[in-house]
């Protein structure tokens, strides 16, 4: 009888140890039921859209893509009872979204070179002033177009830093060696007694390591008869013949003139 009471005992005891125990642990909360929204992919306009299905309502879709009802009716000019008409395969405007551009590769950087250093070099000038006999300002050799003497020569740069004088001959063109390359003005003034035929300047680019002949040509004056083998710079003027035998015409007149009046 004392073994069945203490088995009771034992078990009472137990039950109280477990009931106690479960009372004083926490009570696990109840898990909460996931939240799915629905996420469509953008348009390649960056325009996101909901394609309507049976049973869709403006707040049914609203909740789905985690936007208001507000808003849902502004994106789609939704007014009053329009959403109580929505028709399946309707689409929704959700949302517009700025597409991102596509990165590019990166440029391959390139390396800065230093400026080359400016190499100024020289180059020569020559000019020749031709006896331009047929006058068409061409130089023929077969003509027999000579150099020319006494041609004045003057050759300046833009820069002001050159200025040159020379003198044509009669054998061969005036050269300026070793002139800085740049652009010239070169001029020439032809002999007296003759006239030009061409340009009596001209402008020209000289470079490095080149050289520029500049050909002039004159043309004795029609005014003065040619003799052959004569300089006509050298030729006397005809006035001075013509005056001289004007003052033997006198001298002789005045010299009968008074032998007659001694006669008398």
């Amino acid at each position: 009888m004392r073994s069945k009471i203490r088995s009771l005992i034992v078990i009472l005891v137990l039950f109280i140890f477990a009931l106690g125990f479960m009372l004083i642990q926490p009570a696990s909360a109840a898990p909460q039921s996931q939240v799915y929204y629905y996420t469509p992919t953008p348009q390649p306009d960056g325009r996101v859209l909901y394609t309507v299905k049976e049973g869709d309502s403006c707040i049914s879709i609203a909740l789905l893509n985690n936007i208001t009802e507000e808003q849902l009716r502004s994106l789609n000019n939704l007014a009053g009872d329009d959403c109580l008409f929505l028709i399946p395969g309707q689409q929704l405007l959700l949302d517009v979204v700025e597409q991102q551009p596509t990165a590019g590769p990166s440029p391959t950087p390139t390396s800065i070179l230093p400026s080359p250093t400016p190499f100024n070099g020289t180059g020569d000038i020559c000019v020749l002033l031709f006896n331009d006999i047929n006058g068409n300002a061409l130089l023929d050799d077969d003509s027999g177009e000579l150099p020319l003497l006494g041609g004045a020569i003057s050759i300046n740069d833009l820069n002001g830093k050159v200025a040159l004088t020379g003198t044509t001959n009669t054998e061969e063109a005036v050269c300026f060696t070793d002139q800085p390359e740049g652009t010239y003005n070169i001029s020439i003034a032809v002999p007296e007694l003759y006239n030009p035929t061409m340009r009596t300047n001209a402008t020209v680019e000289l470079t490095a390591g080149n050289t520029i002949v500049v050909d002039f040509g004159a043309q004795i004056s029609s005014a003065v008869q040619e003799i052959p083998g004569e300089d006509p710079a050298e030729r006397k003027s005809p006035f001075l013949g013509i005056l001289g035998a004007l003052v033997l015409v006198v001298g002789i007149g005045a010299a009968v003139y008074a032998m007659r009046t001694r006669k008398l």
